[in-house]
């Protein structure tokens, strides 16, 4: 994203971006670090810090332009004043095992930071500031992808604090400390500190899921969207794709199908595998339909990374299961251990891209064929 404003801009321009280890490209006059996703690190922490510092230094007469896609509620972690990085950081891994959906963990990421839920964006003010946004997130509020820097926050401290207590989150005690303090709270909408903002959704998953669509007809497929706005238990929603699948494998005339979708499952980790959520809902949905030789699958991660391993995500295909079987993996085993990744490494069949420098959230597609 910062490449494309240098590549377009033609006025003084400085300024400070953070990204993911390993997703940078390199920029002439704007400065590109790298810091830690998912769980955040000082890296990032220090770049939130100077990127804080530079809103407060603008002037009334000037431009903050805001680059915001998914993956900025990790990247840009600066904790509120009594809150460690150490807490965010505990905080953070609990919430991406506990199974919350991703508006959850963001309203208390938000309550946390001193940052996040319009924060930076008040930092600016009375400047002009517009955000740029590619959105990660089911619905494509702004309030929600990244957590929000220039956006009113909807939630409450309340609502983080629900959450926690929902999915029994054991927090440090100087987050319940914050949570339940005045400080916690975030901008609302009306506020005069967002009075000269201006956030703009720039892409989305349904452009992916539109293109991709694009892509199935002209191979001859009929399409079957079920939307971008997927959400739900990862194992669980690829039991429903599956069975989706197997009604349409049964209609032998209206072949052959192609079943798409987007948006963010979540995971409830119980076990000590390694494997997305991508992952995790394919093994589901391969160990729904195996037996049934015209039915293959895909779900990956555009942004290249599904979970924390090195994989976007994974192919299933008819005979995916059985050589994973014959390099000695149950399956059905290793999927209860949330090892999806170990399956998928030991047939071959991991999707492995590389960064791809953008985040529209997840991508799934099915495919029935005729033989």
């Amino acid at each position: 994203m910062a490449a494309a404003v240098e590549a377009n801009w033609s006025e003084p321009l400085e300024g400070l971006v953070v990204t993911r280890y390993g997703h940078s490209v390199p920029c002439e006059h704007i400065e590109v670090v790298e810091a830690a996703h998912p769980v955040p690190d000082e890296a990032g922490r220090v770049a939130a810090r100077r990127i804080l510092e530079l809103a407060e230094g603008v002037g009334p007469d000037d431009l903050l332009l805001c680059l915001i896609s998914g993956g900025g509620s990790a990247l840009l972690a600066l904790p509120a004043p009594g809150v460690t990085l150490e807490d965010k950081q505990a905080v953070n891994r609990e919430l991406l095992r506990c199974g919350a959906t991703i508006s959850e963990i963001n309203s208390i990421r938000k309550h946390l930071s001193a940052i996040k839920g319009g924060r930076l964006a008040a930092a600016a003010a009375p400047a002009r500031v517009v955000s740029l946004i590619i959105s990660d997130v089911p619905g494509d509020d702004p309030a929600v992808i990244a957590s929000g820097p220039t956006a009113p926050d909807p939630t409450t401290s309340a609502d983080a604090r629900a959450i926690l207590e929902r999915y029994r989150v054991d927090v440090p005690t100087a987050i319940m400390a914050h949570l339940s303090s005045p400080a916690s709270e975030t901008l609302k909408l009306g506020g005069n500190d967002l009075n000269n903002v201006h956030n703009i959704v720039v892409a989305t998953s349904q452009m992916a899921l539109k293109r991709a669509a694009a892509v199935a007809l002209e191979a001859g497929y009929r399409l079957q969207s079920l939307g971008d706005a997927i959400e739900g238990e990862a194992r669980e929603v690829g039991v429903q794709h599956a069975d989706l699948a197997r009604v349409a494998a049964a209609n032998a005339n209206a072949l052959p199908v192609a079943i798409i979708s987007g948006g963010e499952t979540t995971v409830t980790v119980s076990g000590k595998g390694r494997g997305g959520r991508n992952l995790e809902y394919l093994l589901s949905l391969g160990l729904r339909i195996e037996g049934q030789s015209r039915i293959s699958a895909l779900a990956a991660d555009t942004d290249g990374i599904d979970g924390s391993e090195d994989n976007a995500g994974a192919f299933f295909v008819p005979d995916t299961l059985k050589r994973a079987r014959a390099a000695g993996i149950d399956p059905a085993e290793w999927l209860a251990a949330n090892d999806s990744y170990a399956v998928f490494e030991a047939a071959g069949d991991l999707l492995v891209t590389g960064p791809t420098f953008t985040n529209v959230n997840d991508f799934r597609a099915i495919l029935i064929d005729r033989d």
